[in-house]
């Protein structure tokens, strides 16, 4: 396959979207095809990000005070620059019964992932993250890119091994060994570690799949092009879509959060907190929401150069 600019080229082709087994989000699968294109060979990095600030001067939305206008009924105090961090109960808890390993931390950024006192000195090869969707779609266009659409996103994370549960096979940890940087252990208190990784981990520490891409699955969640919604349109018998999109931006709302109306994209790929009890989330055909103005320390992207481009 073509590489330039740290990109691989792939000429796209028909297969096998989705899963009818795993989360209902996934269904059904269906048989669509996408366009030939440029993906990124791994999730850009901070060192790459951090050319991309020192060119521009851009600031992340995690290190801008959030716009009180947006969040109505917010005390002041609370709506200060920061971003979400994972941070893990001393005790066993049921992850059905609510999120509670999320802390937002004042002064947690890119440069920060996990706070005040936390730096990226030492990780330049490491995914960039606390990325919303307008830091990536900022980057993307000061690079003359795009973030892939949720499609053309699955179909590079396949590897060509169409319909495969993961991007490797069938089996999660062939011979033992650790495809990607996922969770080991009972979530959200037990991590064993056995991937040798407590949070991010650095772009090469686990092999390409089968086109040569870094970390399509596990390490960090991805943002794509596409808005999330729930329900997606079974496959017409008559023909297979090309190049599907997603929902409108209007669908992607939460219903369960009507008062505070923001839109949700697709985000793929699952990450370091994926684990067997809680997000089996690190298969292509897995898919989630994130609002458009959230960031988090396990959120990422890759961009796209279409070939029509």
């Amino acid at each position: 396959m073509p590489m330039t600019d740290e990109m691989i080229f792939l000429a796209g082709g028909e297969f096998l979207m989705g899963c009818a087994d795993e989360y209902p989000e996934e269904a059904p699968a269906r048989r669509v095809s996408v366009s030939g294109f440029w993906i990124d060979v791994s999730p850009v990095t901070n060192a790459q990000f951090g050319a991309f600030i020192d060119a521009t001067g851009y600031v992340t939305l995690a290190e801008r005070p959030p716009d009180p206008a947006l969040y109505p009924g917010v005390s002041p105090e609370n709506l200060v620059a920061g971003s979400s961090v994972f941070s893990p109960p001393a005790h066993r808890v049921d992850p059905a019964r609510g999120v509670v390993w999320w802390a937002y931390r004042h002064s947690a950024s890119w440069r920060t992932p996990e706070g005040p006192g936390s730096s990226i000195d030492n990780m330049p090869d490491h995914p960039v993250v606390h990325i919303a969707l307008d830091d990536a779609q900022a980057y993307a266009a000061w690079r003359g890119k795009d973030l892939p659409t949720e499609a053309e996103w699955e179909f590079a994370a396949r590897g060509g091994l169409d319909g495969a549960r993961y991007a490797w096979g069938e089996e999660f940890t062939p011979g033992g060994i650790h495809q990607a940087n996922t969770w080991q252990g009972a979530f959200p208190n037990e991590n064993l570690l056995t991937d040798g990784f407590a949070r991010t981990s650095p772009i090469g520490a686990f092999s390409p799949n089968g086109y040569g891409l870094f970390d399509m699955i596990g390490n960090v969640w991805e943002w794509t092009a596409d808005w999330y919604s729930e329900t997606r349109a079974a496959a017409k018998p008559c023909c297979v879509p090309s190049n599907p999109r997603g929902a409108s931006e209007e669908e992607s709302y939460d219903p369960t959060h009507a008062a505070l109306a923001i839109p949700r994209k697709v985000i793929k790929g699952g990450s370091f907190l994926c684990a067997p009890n809680y997000c089996r989330r690190y298969r292509p055909a897995a898919r989630h929401p994130q609002e458009v103005d959230t960031s988090t320390n396990h959120l990422g992207f890759r961009c796209v150069r279409r070939a029509d481009a």
